[in-house]
């Protein structure tokens, strides 16, 4: 199962949690992937773990003081991107560019959503993947397979109505191998986390518990 941990502006050691992650994806199942800050692509792409940033930009070589170029990123070690997350919206011709920029440089992708409707909207677009996040349950420890299950696996039949090859991803409030679980079984492909492992006390602890059932 894919687990896509967004250190976001955390003050965490990006390279510690990378290095962990890369240790517990040698002895577990789980494919554990990491979205750090910018400056730090490079860092973690050398522990050899799955490096994603957390946006890129939807422009081309240019005058775009500013923006978050894939090809920069790429160079920098990533091999995916978070998009639209709801700390970072994007409108929608936007997100299409994005994704454009993306696939320009072969990245993986994932493009974030609110709600069900959302989901299918950005399955449309063609990513690779899509994370269903309310989110009014980001950073809270409430996973929203437990708040609302519901939006969970509506979210897994509103993409696959759209591209069946669409993968969902499902994201806020996971920090336990129990919300892994519920979200595997309501048909999520893989998780997208945060606070559960930047913030906490021993993130490499908080990985393996986060996998163990598996």
């Amino acid at each position: 199962m894919f687990v896509l941990v967004n250190l976001k502006a955390y003050p965490c050691d990006p390279v510690a949690v990378a290095e962990a992650a890369a240790e517990v994806n040698d002895t577990t199942d789980a494919e554990i992937a990491i979205a750090p800050q910018a400056a730090h692509l490079p860092a973690v792409a050398e522990t050899g773990v799955e490096t994603w940033a957390q946006h890129v930009s939807p422009v081309e070589h240019g005058s775009h003081t500013g923006s978050a170029l894939a090809e920069a990123a790429a160079d920098a070690g990533a091999t995916g991107t978070l998009l639209n997350h709801s700390e970072n919206r994007l409108k929608l011709a936007d997100v299409d560019g994005s994704l454009d920029a993306a696939e320009r440089v072969g990245f993986d992708t994932c493009v974030c959503a609110n709600n069900p409707d959302q989901v299918a909207a950005a399955a449309a677009l063609g990513p690779d993947s899509v994370a269903v996040e309310p989110p009014e349950l980001i950073g809270t420890g409430t996973p929203v397979s437990k708040a609302d299950p519901d939006i969970v696996s509506d979210a897994v039949e509103a993409a696959a109505a759209v591209d069946e090859d669409v993968d969902v991803y499902c994201g806020a409030g996971i920090s336990t191998g129990e919300d892994l679980v519920a979200a595997r079984e309501l048909g999520a492909d893989g998780v997208l986390l945060a606070s559960g492992v930047a913030k906490a006390d021993d993130p490499a602890a908080a990985l393996e518990d986060l996998v163990e059932p598996l």
